[in-house]
């Protein structure tokens, strides 16, 4: 029988754990986090047409699996060797060793969690045995929604069920939810409105804490692993539901000071708006998409859209408060309106120029084939970089021409009739893309900022 002494040897690991595994220990409180909001069909992103209650979800169920096998990874990064061990021959004894009497014994135990080491244990024993489940759910092809519901349920029981690494037990959890940034610090201890202040941090620990959870897509999708693609589209889905709340929030604040308040409102707008280009745009249907590029693209676009948007709402509640301070002084990174829009236009008067050039190339064949394949290599590039900067109703436009272009391939330009139906097709786009250029061109930031006309030619050049 160990003495006490000892007890606090054994639990050392998990204290120092929290200084320096603090990352793997966020980790693993956003995947739990996202297992739990995963398995309800109205955070998933699908067309409003589809019959969700009917649709097969092998494929979420497979991303679902993915992230449990992270989660795995995490815990067993996070645990000492010795303490690994230590719980595999646990098991071992538990299923060879001991009888019923003493097996229940040691599962009562187990399951009081006195203390974090049994809770550690006790999450990865669970973790472990849904991995089975999982995988045997699997050896079917077809997962009907109620069997996809009710295992995301075992998930959610065991993760709440958990006393000391229950992400669900606070609010916010006090050794992950903090802001670092000094000067957005010193402007909320200059909040005298005590009520005021109150709100405010909140709403600043909710957009750092969106922002910490986009850390992990970034790298997730770098990594371009099916474990690692599938773990972001659970973080962005879990970051989806949290924006929901946060909206909800943020839209019950009612402060004395009007442009404080006008700020407040327009973020909560900003937020519905571009979370439909996010999730109903970048992420609709992202099941069904089995290229690893295509998928890793689509989060990347939805990881820009987002961090633009988190990133813009602190700064605009901090210039508020600070108006000489500059994005820049808070994020290094930070992306202007401006540099967007001036991104986004010469992108587009790029697509432009293209499209104009295959329209007026002479009936040469052989001239038009390479043209339109210049064109497929510049919408590749324009739908990886360019995509998730366009107004939520322009997207569906582009995203439809650049379907059909799609189905034309080399030699389908050689074809006289398929070759009239293709043009037909520009000529209306490039109307389109007229429009787009004009509202483009209205914008306050770039009334002032004409178009580098030998900028285009030379960036098109690159592609002809």
């Amino acid at each position: 029988m160990k003495d006490k002494r000892d007890k606090k040897t054994d639990l050392y690991w998990i204290s120092q754990a929290r200084d320096t595994k603090k990352e793997l220990l966020f980790e693993l409180d956003t995947l739990l986090k996202g297992l739990d909001r995963y398995f309800y069909s109205e955070n998933l992103s699908f067309s409003q047409d589809r019959d969700q209650i009917n649709l097969n979800y092998y494929n979420q169920l497979c991303i679902s699996k993915d992230v449990i096998l992270r989660v795995i990874w995490v815990l067993e990064t996070i645990m000492p060797e010795n303490r690994r061990n230590l719980y595999w021959f646990q098991k071992f004894a538990e299923s060879r060793l001991l009888d019923d009497h003493e097996r229940d014994r040691y599962r009562e135990a187990l399951l009081k969690q006195d203390n974090p080491e049994e809770s550690f244990f006790l999450l990865y024993d669970s973790i472990v045995q849904l991995k089975g489940l999982v995988s045997d759910l699997l050896k079917s092809s077809y997962i009907p929604y109620i069997s996809f519901l009710n295992f995301g349920r075992i998930i959610t029981k065991e993760v709440r069920n958990n006393v000391y690494f229950n992400p669900f037990k606070k609010m916010f959890n006090a050794l992950f939810d903090g802001i670092d940034n000094p000067v957005i610090t010193k402007i909320i201890r200059g909040i005298e409105d005590r009520e005021l202040r109150k709100e405010i941090s909140v709403f600043f620990l909710y957009l750092f804490r969106f922002l910490r959870h986009l850390r992990y897509v970034g790298v997730a999708s770098r990594r371009g692993t099916s474990l690692s693609l599938s773990a972001s589209i659970l973080i962005l889905i879990l970051i989806r539901s949290e924006m929901n709340f946060f909206r909800n929030y943020i839209e019950a604040i009612e402060v004395e000071d009007e442009d404080l308040n006008f700020i407040i409102k327009s973020i909560s707008y900003q937020l519905t708006i571009e979370s439909k280009r996010a999730y109903m745009q970048e992420l609709k249907d992202v099941f069904e998409k089995s290229d690893p590029e295509l998928l890793r693209g689509k989060i990347e676009n939805c990881h820009g859209i987002l961090k633009n948007l988190f990133e813009q709402g602190i700064v605009q509640i901090v210039q508020h408060f600070s108006p000489n301070l500059r994005a820049e002084d808070i994020f290094e990174s930070f992306s202007t309106k401006l540099m967007q829009s001036l991104k986004l236009r010469e992108d587009i008067a790029t697509l432009q120029f293209m499209v104009a050039k295959i329209l007026s190339s002479p009936p040469d064949m052989e001239w038009r084939r390479k043209l339109f394949a210049s064109l497929n290599n510049y919408i590749q590039y324009f739908e990886s970089f360019t995509m998730g900067m366009l107004r939520y109703d322009d997207y569906e436009v582009f995203v439809k021409f650049f379907e059909e272009i799609s189905l034309f391939d080399e030699f389908s330009v050689l074809e006289e009739k398929k070759t009239e139906h293709l043009f037909r097709k520009l000529d209306h786009f490039k109307i389109f893309l007229e429009t787009t250029m004009h509202h483009l061109n209205n914008r306050t930031e770039l009334t002032e900022r004409p178009l580098e006309e030998d900028k285009i030619t030379f960036l098109a050049s690159q592609y002809l």
